[in-house]
């Protein structure tokens, strides 16, 4: 068998419309699988063809309900590794619980390493995730983690768009995501600007800018848009701040709550993510969605061929 016609691809009930384009960009056919929950909630999977030396690939994000979509993916990993898989890929377009990398306070767990040992002990292979939000987090594992990169998708948006050069910043909303700022600003030529928090003499925490804003156009850059409150802010200060035109990016937007109607409220002109997770949220009327599909379906054919996922990183700019 040539290296493509021994693997097989599985969807979950997470993200069915992005497991369906990288299928069709990776040229192969989803395979067919049963999964349902009995009234107590227990989920049931029945795969529905042979997978005896396969290289199996599940796609599942880990995404609301993010406990049940883990416990779906945690099944299936079994049921192939029972069923003589000759390995379990993982592809988690978005990685639930990885908020939770470190201990901030007394007693707290460390859940996105639990959750590495739960996925390695049912029996995965490998980890292929996009953009997960703390890099560190592939430390937790002790199988291969390969974290692909959407800043040339975003680029490649913005670069069409014109969103290129010294009257444009890329805004990092809080000083954790200047790494994630300075990616994109390295792609579109552009200068980056941080909003920091500080305190005042009544203890009051008080925003302030480092960086240039007034006359430019804004980009906000964010990896995990949940309720929407950190671009709501930072879009009213970098307004008072004088920028002529705002927009924002996130890697996966999850629109939790009143997500909406808050972002529906800022001077945002276009929020864009990639199609990395589907919410049963409404979503904000100026959404664009650019697709993470034909990225993962290169990965994973590079995978299963043995070639280099790194290429996949780099964005030409001319």
């Amino acid at each position: 068998m040539t290296e493509k016609s021994n693997m097989k691809l599985f969807s979950l009930n997470s993200n069915h419309a992005i497991a369906e384009k990288i299928a069709n960009a990776a040229g192969v056919s989803l395979c067919k699988l049963s999964s349902r929950q009995f009234s107590d909630g227990e989920i049931q999977i029945n795969i529905e063809e042979s997978v005896r030396g396969y290289d199996i690939y599940i796609i599942q994000s880990t995404s609301f309900p993010v406990n049940d979509h883990l416990w779906e993916l945690l099944i299936m990993i079994d049921a192939c590794k029972r069923a003589s898989a000759n390995s379990v890929n993982v592809v988690m377009p978005y990685f639930g619980y990885a908020r939770q990398d470190r201990i901030a306070a007394s007693r707290e767990p460390l859940t996105a390493k639990l959750v590495a040992n739960m996925l390695v002990k049912a029996g995965a292979s490998r980890v292929l995730t996009l953009d997960i939000h703390a890099v560190q987090v592939q430390g937790f594992f002790d199988i291969p983690v390969d974290n692909l990169m959407t800043m040339p998708l975003f680029a490649e948006h913005y670069c069409a768009k014109g969103l290129t050069g010294d009257d444009v910043v890329v805004v990092s909303p809080k000083n954790s995501g200047v790494k994630r700022a300075r990616q994109l600003a390295e792609y579109l030529d552009a200068p980056i600007a941080i909003i920091d928090y500080a305190e005042d003499e009544d203890g009051r925490s008080e925003a302030y800018i480092i960086g240039e804003v007034s006359g430019k156009k804004a980009i906000l850059i964010d990896d995990i848009l949940n309720t929407g409150r950190t671009f709501s802010e930072a879009a009213k200060i970098v307004e008072l701040e004088g920028a002529t035109d705002i927009f924002a990016v996130a890697s996966h937007g999850l629109f939790a709550d009143d997500a909406a109607k808050i972002l529906d409220a800022t001077a945002i002109q276009e929020i864009l993510v990639t199609d990395s997770v589907i919410t049963k949220e409404e979503t904000p009327n100026n959404i664009k969605y650019v697709t993470a599909s034909e990225l993962i379906a290169d990965a994973i054919v590079r995978i299963q061929e043995r070639k280099p996922v790194s290429p996949l990183f780099a964005y030409n700019k001319g």
